[in-house]
């Protein structure tokens, strides 16, 4: 199949849903983005990528950063012991919902909602003192672009509306399942949804996912069956509280952010970076969403 005119085609057929949604208003950085642009990138395992429309614009990951978090964290020596701080359920909640908590005695459902993802930031914190850091250094190995940085006026933006997740960190802290100071993981965790990238460095950036695990470099950041489960847990959590309307319209691993920003795996062929900033009411990109719905019709290549 030749990549570029099967992007070239998929552009076309979702043209009609690129600008539809809202952009992220909640986050003043993120609502003045135009929700007119539309990029998409297609990594292969050889790490040869192809694109369309402004897949080299840089975007905030937002989200899209817990997958590399995660992977971080069990790539570790005991890493596995982050599921007795965090499960692998789907929330079927908003993803910085407060009632399940309550609940649940301060376990987040799984590591994608913002509880969860605050608890793997905090885990990796305490691991190597610097979560952000750690994982900056890993995006800019995987990706090949050593400029890749925290984008100064969306951490800014972040930071004076991070009171729900300060509430969320805290109200974990009572149940005794944050290790490092909530403010020192609040930072770092809003300094990761920060970092700046584009639809080719963060399809680079996956493909550990879909080479079973292998790094760029041809080392192993994760066993075959640790790679398996995160991919498992994109699937059925990876798109805040629509992950089972994603995996009936994709079929693919997936993570979005409110950025816009989807990456999504082929396990064994390639990965799928796509970003416009138009979202839908569950908080993922209109147009990205459709751009993948007609890369899997077309290519045949699901999970399923």
């Amino acid at each position: 199949m030749h990549i570029p005119d099967l992007l070239a085609k998929i552009a076309d057929e979702v043209a009609d849903d690129i600008g539809k949604g809202n952009a992220a208003d909640y986050i003043p950085a993120l609502a003045r983005v135009d929700t007119g642009l539309f990029g998409m990138a297609v990594a292969e395992l050889d790490g040869t990528v192809h694109g369309v429309g402004d897949w080299r614009r840089p975007f905030s990951v937002q989200s899209v950063s817990k997958v590399f978090t995660l992977a971080l964290v069990l790539a570790r020596e005991g890493g596995d012991r982050v599921w007795d701080r965090v499960g692998r359920e789907p929330s079927g909640d908003p993803f910085n919902s407060l009632v399940q908590l309550e609940h649940e005695d301060g376990i987040p459902r799984n590591p994608f909602i913002n509880a969860g993802a605050l608890v793997v930031t905090d885990e990796l914190a305490a691991a190597t003192g610097d979560a952000a850091a750690e994982l900056i250094s890993f995006l800019r190995e995987e990706s090949g672009s050593p400029t890749i940085t925290v984008d100064e006026e969306v951490l800014a933006s972040e930071a004076a509306h991070s009171d729900r997740n300060r509430a969320l960190a805290y109200f974990m802290a009572s149940y005794g399942n944050m290790r490092t100071p909530v403010p020192e993981v609040l930072d770092q965790y809003v300094r990761q949804c920060s970092i700046t990238m584009n639809c080719a460095e963060l399809a680079l950036a996956g493909l550990f996912l879909a080479r079973h695990g292998i790094r760029n470099d041809g080392t192993r950041l994760l066993e075959r069956s640790q790679a398996k489960r995160v991919n498992a847990v994109m699937l059925t959590c990876g798109t805040y509280d629509a992950a089972g309307q994603f995996a009936y319209r994709v079929g693919l691993p997936g993570k979005s952010g409110v950025s816009g920003a989807i990456l999504a795996v082929v396990p064994g062929r390639c990965t799928v970076c796509v970003w416009s900033p138009g979202l839908d009411a569950r908080g993922n990109s209109v147009a990205g969403v459709a751009a993948l719905d007609r890369f899997t019709t077309l290519t045949g290549w699901s999970v399923f």
